[in-house]
């Protein structure tokens, strides 16, 4: 079992009585009665969650697949191996936060709260990371995006290893608990059970939903594509339903995961397949990733805001707006950056600023679990940001002037 899945139930454990079911249905349906009331909310809600599913969650799923079944068939555990080669945490760390999407530092920033990552590590990941932008720069201009990319990561590499020897590995780590009831045997492979009821539901909807979501973001319009045949929206809908059934069993998860001796009043958890803890896992990110979207999708259209405007300012402030949009959890905003710089509105020094900065939809799961260390992390991406972003602007885009 890898440490990933372990740490994210984690946060969320279920207590006799149907505790955890409660508590998960009240922050269902708090989120239910925010979107009735905000006019237009639910067509607002609709869009947002399929965005989410289609965007983020089919990328966090395959990504937690192939690092769950690799370890399976390795007979290693990630966390584990980090662990014992501490010199290579950062550079490791670096390297998943710079997979495009966010499903590499989603896992760095969980095993750091389990004690195998240092917080040196969780920077370098959040600095490297650029999120579902990185799909639409190497879309578009692929040589940038790899130029970019390179920066994040020596960036992140140096930043990360200089953060460890200012404060340590454990900086503002939540308690972990005992790692060594996670050093189980790695050798000791069970059988895998077989998928059953809604989790075959899930697969039939994530399986198509990942190629449509890779082609999404390297700009495919593939719902105008099948819209064209069909006269149906089949992707937008299938997100959606992938959202709501992905925050239905994360929900439910609190009784069906967990198996409760009623007499004694003492729940333990079941023994899950490694889809099954994919599943549980995944569903727990796309639960907040929902919950973020939408929230952000209602606060823009109640405000009225339109952050494309917030760039037509004095030149010399458009890097430190590109950093500050960084610090927006969420691809969305990221995605607008890039999508202005490709654009020729913003110049790279507010792409390079924003790349580093960004975290992606890897904050939302990395305040749920981590709070503090998730926003001091933030803060200290921005300073590589800055300093990058304004010697460039100022080296190399007014030099050319």
């Amino acid at each position: 079992m890898t440490t990933l899945a372990k740490s994210i139930r984690s946060f969320t454990p279920v207590v006799a009585g149907g505790q955890g079911f409660t508590h998960r249905a009240m922050v269902v349906a708090a989120l239910v009665g925010v979107i009735t009331v905000v006019p237009r909310g639910w067509s607002i809600a609709l869009d947002a969650m399929s965005e989410a599913y289609l965007a983020v969650a089919v990328f966090v799923a395959g990504t937690l697949a192939m690092v769950s079944y690799a370890e399976r068939g390795l007979k290693i555990d990630l966390g584990i191996w980090l662990d014992q080669h501490r010199q290579w945490q950062v550079p490791v760390a670096t390297l998943l936060g710079a997979f495009p999407g966010c499903g590499g530092a989603i896992i760095a920033v969980t095993q750091y709260t389990r004690g195998y990552l240092s917080f040196g590590a969780v920077v370098a990941t959040l600095i490297a990371t650029m999120g579902d932008a990185m799909f639409l720069l190497l879309a578009r201009e692929p040589q940038t995006a790899l130029g970019v990319l390179a920066v994040s990561i020596a960036i992140g590499t140096a930043t990360g290893f200089i953060i460890d020897r200012v404060h340590g590995a454990d900086f503002l780590r939540p308690d972990a608990g005992d790692k060594a009831a996670d050093t189980s045997s790695t050798g000791d492979v069970r059988p895998e059970k077989s998928a059953k009821g809604a989790d075959v539901v899930w697969l039939l909807l994530v399986i198509p939903g990942a190629v449509i979501g890779v082609l999404m973001a390297f700009q495919y319009e593939v719902d105008d594509l099948l819209h064209s045949w069909t006269g149906l929206e089949l992707v937008h809908w299938l997100g959606v339903a992938g959202a709501l059934l992905a925050v239905a069993m994360w929900a439910s998860a609190g009784e069906s995961r967990f198996t409760c001796n009623t007499n004694e009043g003492i729940c333990e958890q079941a023994s899950l397949s490694t889809l099954q803890k994919v599943i549980d896992t995944t569903n727990f990110v796309t639960t907040w990733v929902v919950l973020a979207f939408v929230g952000y999708e209602l606060l823009i259209a109640v405000a009225e805001i339109d952050l494309a405007e917030v760039f037509t300012v004095w030149a010399p402030l458009i890097p430190a707006l590109a950093v500050l949009i960084g610090f927006i959890p969420g691809c969305g905003p990221q995605i607008l950056v890039t999508s202005l710089y490709l654009s020729g509105s913003v110049p790279l020094s507010a792409q390079l600023g924003n790349a580093i900065a960004n975290d992606g939809d890897a904050l939302f799961p990395a305040l749920a679990i981590a709070p503090k260390a998730a926003v001091a992390a933030t803060l200290y991406s921005a300073i590589p940001a800055v300093v990058v972003a304004y010697g460039w602007y100022a080296f190399i885009e007014q030099g050319a002037m």
